[in-house]
Formats: structure tokens, C-alpha cells, sequence
């Protein structure tokens, strides 16, 4: 007998689909990378946000806007390549809830969907076991981005499971 824990709440993740959604996504990335870090100053927003091609994913946690990240590829004429992964943020309060993974998994299965071959990620040197736990691989030694210190991964896409069918 599978038991399930009818307490935990509902994560869900999609592809930001209209105005609302995407200022949710927005909003989630300027408190973790604005207040939270202070990685960024007035807004960590940039070309890719405006850009075509890029994915803005907003996970939800009992329904409520709780997670972001993004997602583009590296050379917009060919989505079949290279795609990044960036700016993953779960608001402080949701952190125990396990959105991480599931906004990861959507945001490579997205990619992955739309054919690219391989995601790259300048990860948080404190968050590399949750990435290689989820079968990304290290390229190097730790290297400032940002400001603060990052390793950058990757993930073969053609070798996903890519159980999530994104549109």
C-alpha cells in the first residue's frame, strides 16, 4: 500500500501564460535576488527577459505563486543546441516544500521538448549537490558570477526522462 501525505501541499509548475503569471514570476525572482541575496540592485531582469524564446516557469505551491526560473536557448536560431537555465528562486517561506526539484525538472524537460541537446546553469556553489543529485555535472572549479561564487553545470537533454510533456 502507497501511502500519501494528504497534509503536504499541492507544487505545480507551468510555462507563465499570460500578463498575471508572468508578473508573478517576476515578482518571485525580485524578492529572492533584489531583497533576499542582493545580487542585483533595482531588478535582475535583462535582455533574455524580453527576448523571444525565452521561458519564464512559475511554480505554484497549494496555488500560490511560491517559485520561478527561466529558460532559453543559447543561440535563439537553433533551439536544437545549447539552452541556459537561470535565475531558479523559491520564495524563503516555500523553501521547505520541495519546489526546487520540481521547477528543475520542468524547466529541463521544457528544453528538452523542444529539442535541445544540452542546458548549461551557473549554479550557487551551496546548491551543486541539489543539481548533482539531479543529474547535472560540474565543468570546473567554482568561478564568480554575479558577484558570488557559482559552478557551472550541465545536463544532457537527449538522456532526460522528460516525464513532463511542457507545451
Amino acid at each position: 500500500m502507497t501511502e500519501i501525505d494528504v497534509t503536504a501541499p499541492v507544487v505545480s509548475c507551468g510555462i507563465a501564460a499570460d500578463a498575471v503569471e508572468t508578473a508573478a514570476h517576476h515578482a518571485v525572482r525580485h524578492v529572492v535576488f533584489v531583497r533576499e541575496q542582493r545580487v542585483f540592485v533595482d531588478s535582475d531582469r535583462d535582455a533574455h527577459d524580453v527576448a523571444g524564446g525565452t521561458y519564464k516557469i512559475l511554480g505554484l505551491c497549494a496555488g500560490i505563486p511560491a517559485g520561478a526560473v527561466r529558460l532559453f536557448p543559447l543561440d535563439p536560431a537553433d533551439p536544437h543546441g545549447e539552452w541556459q537555465g537561470d535565475r531558479l528562486a523559491v520564495l524563503p517561506e516555500f523553501r521547505s516544500k520541495r519546489l526546487g526539484g520540481p521547477l528543475t525538472h520542468f524547466a529541463v524537460a521544457t528544453a528538452a521538448a523542444h529539442g535541445g541537446r544540452r542546458m548549461i546553469a551557473h549554479v550557487q556553489v551551496a546548491n551543486r549537490l541539489f543539481f548533482r543529485r539531479m543529474g547535472w555535472n560540474e565543468l570546473g572549479a567554482p568561478e564568480l558570477y554575479l558577484g558570488l561564487p557559482h559552478v557551472l553545470m550541465d545536463i544532457d537533454l537527449t538522456a532526460v526522462d522528460v516525464t513532463v510533456r511542457p507545451s
